[in-house]
């Protein structure tokens, strides 16, 4: 599978899953989530999309890299668009959003293989975990990696996007916010970002899948003031913005409000 990392002995099925997504380059708050993993070891990690498009790429990248567990990526909409901008073609609707300057920023600062890698992530994993079975990540849904599920979606549109999967149990990111949503016989949860999270409270949001059945939504506490600081002396375009606190809430509604916009061909799986 591509992205994927073994080193040492693994099970063949992995019993304990940690699923960190929306890292956004921000390495501070991968480590805080990091030391909980070395504290409590899962035997597999699943990247859930969007690891670099941040301030301190290179260094979750490498961070990530060094891990003794298999590691599984996937590609999220804000890798495509760290892509992009390194070969300094995008769409309009993405060359006017508020992010692109940092996105070009981050481009300029990341190596070609690092940006050859994101390129290359697949924009699916199906990985066994234990009791639970098959599990699909993606990134925004099963379809597309920038449409978005939230807390407030209704049943019967999730049951609609989950549907034609086929799997009981979808596990996302994208839209920065944890949940557990059921519809009819398929289930997804939202792991959170660790990097730039849209919550209630600050902190890294992530979640452990295992052992047995057990699905876990976390949150690890590190220095969001001092990121910060970090983020705004390199430089990057909207460190100031990037963890400011929001109205986690409101934000979600309006993403549900505009569920039927079309989405990008190439956001498509």
């Amino acid at each position: 599978m591509i992205g994927v990392k073994r080193s040492g002995t693994v099970r063949a099925v992995p019993d304990s899953v940690a699923v960190l997504c929306d890292i956004h380059g921000n390495a501070p708050a991968l480590e805080a989530v990091l030391a909980a993993l070395r504290a409590d070891p899962p035997e597999a990690v699943v990247i859930g999309g969007d690891v670099a498009a941040g301030p301190m790429p290179g260094e979750v990248l490498a961070a990530l890299r060094a891990l003794p567990w298999p590691v599984h990526y996937l590609r999220g909409n804000a890798d495509r668009v760290v892509v992009m901008a390194r070969a300094g073609e995008a769409p309009e609707y993405i060359r006017t959003h508020p992010l692109w300057e940092s996105d070009r920023w981050t481009a300029a600062h990341l190596p070609e293989d690092d940006i050859a890698f994101l390129d290359a992530l697949p924009s699916l994993v199906r990985l066994e975990v234990g009791a639970l079975g098959e599990v699909l990540f993606c990134h925004g849904t099963p379809r597309s990696d920038e449409e978005r599920i939230t807390v407030f979606t209704p049943p019967e549109r999730l049951e609609a996007v989950l549907a034609p999967a086929g799997h009981q149990l979808v596990v996302c990111g994208h839209t920065h916010r944890q949940f557990d949503l059921a519809a009819g016989r398929f289930r997804m949860v939202n792991a959170g970002s660790v990097g730039r999270p849209y919550e209630p409270e600050p902190g890294a949001y992530w979640l452990r899948l295992g052992p047995g059945e057990a699905v876990a939504l976390q949150r690890t506490d590190y220095d969001a003031e001092a990121a910060t600081a970090a983020f705004a002396a390199l430089g990057y375009p909207t460190a100031r913005e990037m963890l400011a606190p929001v109205d986690a809430d409101a934000l979600a509604r309006k993403y549900e409000a505009t569920a039927d916009t079309p989405v990008d061909d190439a956001s498509l799986t």
